[in-house]
């Protein structure tokens, strides 16, 4: 095998071996060639002959244009938003055949490992790459930790869950930055919710995975003597409010008129829990299980039907039919019947 020095930014080796998640050993194994080689060319030292460029490029399942193509930097790693700060741990996830990196936030599967810490301009990976083993998805369910542990010991799958509303999770998903859209903008009287908004963002190329049916209403506190929704629109209370496009928000705005819209926002359900728990709101809209929890009253309003929302040409897709194969499990179906508020009629139903 013949190797000369080549210029850094026509070799694409590493970053295709990383988003399999392999070794260089695994690599040098597949490829035929020695671990070492492998390194040297990782590195830039040294250039493959045209036999071990050929062998890397059968194992990476891409050309040798791909490898060492000069000038394209279309695999190179993309942030899905900028960091805020320096250093910044982060996630990484393969989506669409593209290493997507997500500085780590407070995410509803709580705390989860990090891949990684960017440090002055330079990516500092801390474990073995699991980008094709993790599933990006966003929404506001809180009960999103019982999916990622039935995907994990189902499926070895790490499931990051960011905390977003339906519109903007819809919105992630149509830019290519995550895998799954958590919508809950459907009712018994509305269905066809979910469905209408996903059009609206994706066209018709989606598909609808059923998760359950939850209860969302007024949270108010313990010691509040209000004791109907009918009361507590009548009444001079304080809210909090949900972002615009999210669905807490559509039901507030269907019990008060739009000048007593309050100021104060929350961005989750935990969120408006807290502000009332803490006395700085009487009042706010969230979901049961988030309110008892938090030890608040609860006066139910709508039902609304949550499903996972996720383009259609990659259904087929091994962590699609892994997410839809955990959401089918008998003991998640058991778990969220548990839940106040949640009911898992037609769960695993796909639309």
């Amino acid at each position: 095998m013949m190797m000369s020095h080549v210029e850094q930014t026509q070799n694409r080796v590493k970053l295709r071996r990383l988003q399999k998640s392999w070794t260089q050993t695994e690599l040098a194994t597949r490829a035929g060639i020695s671990r070492a080689a492998v390194s040297a060319i990782e590195v830039n030292r040294l250039c493959p002959s045209v036999a071990a460029a050929l062998s890397l490029s059968r194992a990476l399942g891409c050309s040798v244009e791909d490898l060492f193509g000069v000038g394209s930097e279309d695999c190179a790693p993309a942030w899905a938003w900028s960091c805020s700060h320096d250093p910044c741990r982060y996630w990484q996830a393969l989506v669409r055949d593209r290493m997507v990196l997500y500085p780590v936030e407070p995410a509803l599967t709580g705390m989860t490992q990090h891949d990684g810490v960017f440090r002055k301009g330079i990516l500092h990976p801390r474990v073995r790459p699991l980008a094709h083993k993790t599933i990006i998805m966003a929404c506001c369910d809180p009960a999103s930790r019982l999916l990622a542990d039935q995907l994990m010991r189902l499926c070895g799958l790490r499931l990051i869950v960011l905390s977003r509303s339906s519109l903007q999770a819809l919105t992630l998903l149509k830019q290519g930055l995550i895998h799954v859209a958590g919508l809950h903008l459907a009712t018994p009287d509305t269905p066809e919710g979910n469905r209408v908004a996903a059009r609206g963002e994706l066209g018709e190329q989606f598909r609808l995975l059923r998760v359950a049916r939850w209860q969302e209403g007024v949270a108010l506190s313990p010691r509040s003597p209000v004791r109907s929704v009918e009361n507590a629109i009548k009444s001079r209370l304080h809210w909090v409010a949900r972002e615009p496009g999210s669905a807490a928000r559509q039901c507030l705005e269907e019990l008060i008129p739009q000048s007593r819209m309050p100021r104060r926002i929350a961005f989750d359900h935990h969120g408006v829990a807290e502000a009332i728990r803490c006395g700085w709101a009487d009042a706010g809209v969230c979901l049961r299980l988030v309110a008892e929890e938090a030890g608040l009253q609860f006066l139910p309003v709508r039902q609304e039907i949550f499903e996972l929302c996720f383009p259609a040409d990659i259904e087929s897709e091994p962590r699609m039919l892994a997410l839809k194969e955990a959401v089918r499990a008998p003991e998640y179906r058991r778990q969220l019947a548990d839940l106040p508020g949640y009911e898992p009629r037609d769960c695993g139903k796909m639309h």
